[in-house]
């Protein structure tokens, strides 16, 4: 009986938080040994069924079924039980211990004196990382890793412990290139052994490369499901919004004579640990897109234009002037106006305990402030435009922001940007695990920012968002700068020609 009962299936499955409801009347069902995609907006109720099957939270009505028996999944450890397991965007890695002690949290084997048997973990921890074609040193502190790495080491551990039904929440939100390849043969191996993999992802490549199944949500409702195959992108667009994107990407303005006028420009600049005499200049009113494979030094050179990073060798210009800046402090004076939106938004663009309204108005408070007295009215009004500009709900104002989805989350935190009058925004992968609604939105709130005047520096996971999007592009090779591509050039081609060091004298192409 459990070998033709589906994997999962929910039946009338509500869940509200307050006055939110955020799962309504859910029901579907998941086959045994398939990789089915849970899709939807931000805010569809996605990541609240993953929490419900992963035990973190229980469902107000409704219920849940698997391998075809009633579950009550009231705690991690009775989702643990039933063989599911769960690897979150919101990565639950302890950011100062070891990768080992991490991978073994928190079953690590013991002895008959209760002391763990650390020898033999380790071994089975090597083995089975080999086994997943993931090199890592097991003593490293994962705080120290990359993002992207430790995305990998989320996985490995959820992997590791052998489950039979596999919940990825957003996995690829902050892999690229290889490393998604990657997680394609894992999933597929995973597939082959038995293994139920359930995929949530706003990337419809990889859904149609990794799955076979579907599943929609809107506002918190079922939408549709069925097998991939019988859907085309629009249609599924069109399902997770509830309208037609007739244009994913805005049209490019009118061609017209670039300007030459530099607003923000490096020359030479080493900094960090990967960054190393790296060139480039951003002009008034372009999108300058920054390319390259995971670990190239985009993130070095976009931590250092900001302060964050020591710039060893070379030098930072605004407005054709050599400037020092040190700190987001400096970064962020009127006379430079520059806003950075990170990697990650949860822990490094917001105070997910604060409302949105403190937020937005964090860096430049002290500008609403007279006699040591912040004027609410006037900040809360101001902030309330901004709002309306990014097109946030006003409840932001009162709303800490960690009750928001994550794709207006990101549009607050570029919201405090616009609010403080930067002129040029430094974007880090700024549509990671956004929905395409909000992506759309983004793109056309870029395009506008860039017709008022403004400037953006431009990182992107996602090439076709660079080819869309930039009036140029530079390609990080080995820190170096190894292409710059003009608009007419501009192709998924010849930016992943150069990312892979086909046009970098002095080394070969990456196969």
């Amino acid at each position: 009986m459990e070998n033709h009962a589906p994997a999962v299936a929910v039946a009338a499955l509500s869940k509200a938080f307050g006055a939110t409801v955020a799962v309504d009347d859910v029901s579907f069902e998941i086959q045994a040994g398939t990789v089915h995609a849970l899709l939807g907006e931000n805010g569809a109720g996605k990541s609240t069924i993953v929490k419900l099957l992963s035990g973190l939270i229980e469902q107000d009505r409704g219920h849940i079924e698997v391998f075809g028996k009633p579950a009550r999944l009231r705690t991690p450890r009775a989702s643990h039980a039933h063989g599911i397991q769960t690897a979150f965007q919101e990565m639950t890695l302890v950011p100062d211990l070891t990768v080992l002690d991490n991978m073994l949290l928190p079953y690590a084997p013991v002895g008959i004196t209760g002391t763990i048997r650390r020898r033999a973990a380790e071994a089975r921890v090597r083995e089975h990382l080999d086994t997943m074609g993931f090199d890592v040193d097991l003593h490293d502190e994962v705080g120290e890793l990359d993002l992207a790495v430790q995305q990998k080491i989320e996985i490995a551990r959820a992997i590791f412990r052998k489950p039979k039904i596999l919940l990825l929440d957003e996995p690829t939100s902050t892999l690229a290139g290889r490393d998604v390849d990657w997680l394609g043969d894992v999933i597929a191996r995973l597939k082959a052994d038995g293994v139920t993999v359930v995929f949530i992802s706003h990337r419809m490549p990889e859904v149609r490369a990794f799955c076979d199944h579907l599943t929609i949500l809107r506002n918190g409702q079922h939408i549709s499901t069925g097998a991939v195959s019988d859907f085309t992108d629009a249609e599924i667009i069109e399902k997770i919004i509830g309208r037609s994107i007739a244009q994913t990407f805005p049209a490019r303005p009118a061609r017209k004579e670039a300007s030459s006028e530099e607003v923000f420009g490096i020359s030479r600049l080493t900094a960090g640990e990967k960054l190393r005499d790296a060139s480039l200049s951003l002009r008034k009113g372009e999108i300058l897109g920054v390319a390259g494979l995971q670990g190239m030094g985009q993130l070095d050179l976009f931590m250092a234009s900001f302060g964050m990073r020591e710039i060893r060798e070379g030098c930072i210009r605004i407005d054709g002037r050599e400037v020092a800046i040190t700190s987001p402090r400096d970064a962020i004076r009127p006379n430079i106006a520059m806003g950075l939106l990170p990697e990650d938004r949860k822990t490094e663009a917001l105070f997910l305990k604060l409302t949105g309204r403190h937020n937005v108005s964090l860096p430049v408070v002290d500008r609403y402030g007279r006699g040591g007295v912040i004027d609410t009215a006037r900040e809360t009004k101001a902030v309330k435009r901004v709002f309306d500009r990014v097109e946030v709900d006003h409840r932001a104002l009162w709303t800490r922001v960690g009750s928001f989805s994550g794709g207006n989350q990101q549009k607050i935190a570029l919201a405090k940007w616009l609010f403080a009058e930067s002129r040029i925004l430094l974007l880090f992968d700024p549509t990671r695990g956004i929905d395409v609604g909000t992506k759309h939105e983004l793109y056309v709130l870029m395009r506008a920012f860039t017709e008022l005047g403004g400037s953006i520096l431009f990182h992107s996971t996602e090439i076709p968002e660079l080819v869309h999007l930039c009036d140029r592009a530079i390609v990080l090779y080995a820190g170096r700068v190894a292409a710059e591509i003009e608009a007419d050039d501009l192709s998924e081609h010849n930016i992943m020609r150069a990312a892979l060091g086909a046009d970098t004298p002095g080394t070969e192409a990456v196969a």
